[in-house]
């Protein structure tokens, strides 16, 4: 086990981490890999929110190049191509949540605060170890192209709930994979102090919660 020294060490860097938090900047150019999903997770903001602001449709279809704008009553700078005008999907109501399951055995660190303005838990496990989908859904987003989340699956439920799983040795699905609750997804990587661990978050409408509120009670 390793000393309790360490995990208190952990999570007061988490708590510092979260006070670096700063609003999205004005506008973002999308790069290559980028998609809707992975641009409103960076800057902590709801993907509903961003199609409305640049008029993107219920396809969530952006392009390389393409300037969005990230804070609302901000226009595209005038010198930008704008891209073709798209239909603004109706706003969705809040759905309930699914019947969630644990992603990973293991002890619980604690909650980390990530800059960004992220909130999620830290599992602690064996490296390697299953990584698990915590509801049935869609893979929206693999990669390692957000700080601080390693190796990242992102999985969208429904219109109103997201979740993220990081710090990935190995991830074992792709962009637009339907997934089944429990299935795994990934193999647990290096977290922090290169510690084999987890980090998890789920998100409702783009804001994010307490996974612990979350979570069905452990045994």
């Amino acid at each position: 086990m390793r000393p309790a020294a360490l995990v208190v060490l952990g999570l007061v860097l988490a708590g510092c981490a979260g006070e670096a938090r700063r609003p999205p900047p004005e506008h973002y150019v999308v790069k290559a890999g980028d998609t809707l999903y992975s641009i409103s997770w960076r800057h902590n903001l709801d993907y509903h929110d961003v199609a409305r602001w640049n008029g993107i449709g219920g396809d969530y279809r952006i392009d390389v190049g393409q300037v969005l704008v990230l804070r609302p009553g901000v226009h595209a700078p005038p010198a930008a191509a704008a891209p073709p005008a798209r239909a603004v999907p109706a706003p969705l109501p809040v759905t309930p949540a699914p019947a969630w399951s644990w992603p990973a055995e293991g002890p619980v660190v604690g909650t980390v605060t990530k800059p960004s303005g992220g909130v999620g838990l830290r599992i602690d496990g064996r490296l390697g170890s299953p990584v698990r989908a915590a509801a049935a859904g869609r893979v929206v987003y693999t990669g390692a192209g957000l700080r601080a989340y390693g190796e990242l699956v992102i999985i969208k439920h429904d219109e109103t709930w997201l979740t993220a799983y990081g710090y990935n040795r190995e991830l074992l699905v792709h962009e637009g994979d339907a997934v089944r609750a429990g299935q795994p997804i990934a193999a647990m990587g290096l977290g922090p102090g290169n510690q084999p661990s987890l980090y998890f978050e789920i998100r409702m409408n783009g804001r994010p919660l307490d996974p612990l509120t979350q979570l069905p009670k452990r045994p």
